[in-house]
């Protein structure tokens, strides 16, 4: 039987899959932050994490045997993927305009900045 989130477990396979899911959010986080750094737009972002969606998946069928083609499952990386990517992001992006040009932006948050006035 399905459990809602991810397939069915039991014993050391919890450990395995949790290490699998942190490997995953660190690559997500990895992924916002190198597009940043390399002066990306957001659409590559998303792009990637589509594509470590799919990884992602193969993962969960090859180590646990769980469905390739689910997209109730994929779609549930996919989202929470995105969400570590974008906020890795929104950071990087801000440190960078923040930082590279302090004369003419205000950080007003981690997220965001502003012009100065």
């Amino acid at each position: 039987m399905q459990g809602l989130f991810f397939e069915s477990d039991s014993g050391v396979r919890y450990v395995l899959r949790a290490l699998v899911v942190i490997l995953g959010f660190w690559t997500a986080w990895r992924t916002g932050k190198s597009v940043a750094e390399g002066w990306g737009e957001y659409p590559t972002v998303v792009i990637y994490t589509l594509l470590l969606g799919v990884v992602m998946r193969f993962l969960h069928y090859a180590l646990f045997a769980g469905p390739m083609l689910n997209g109730f499952y994929y779609i549930t990386d996919i989202v929470l993927l995105l969400a570590f990517a974008t906020v890795s992001f929104r950071v990087r992006r801000t440190s960078q305009m923040v930082d590279n040009y302090y004369w003419l932006y205000d950080r007003t948050s981690a997220f965001s900045y502003k012009k100065k006035d």
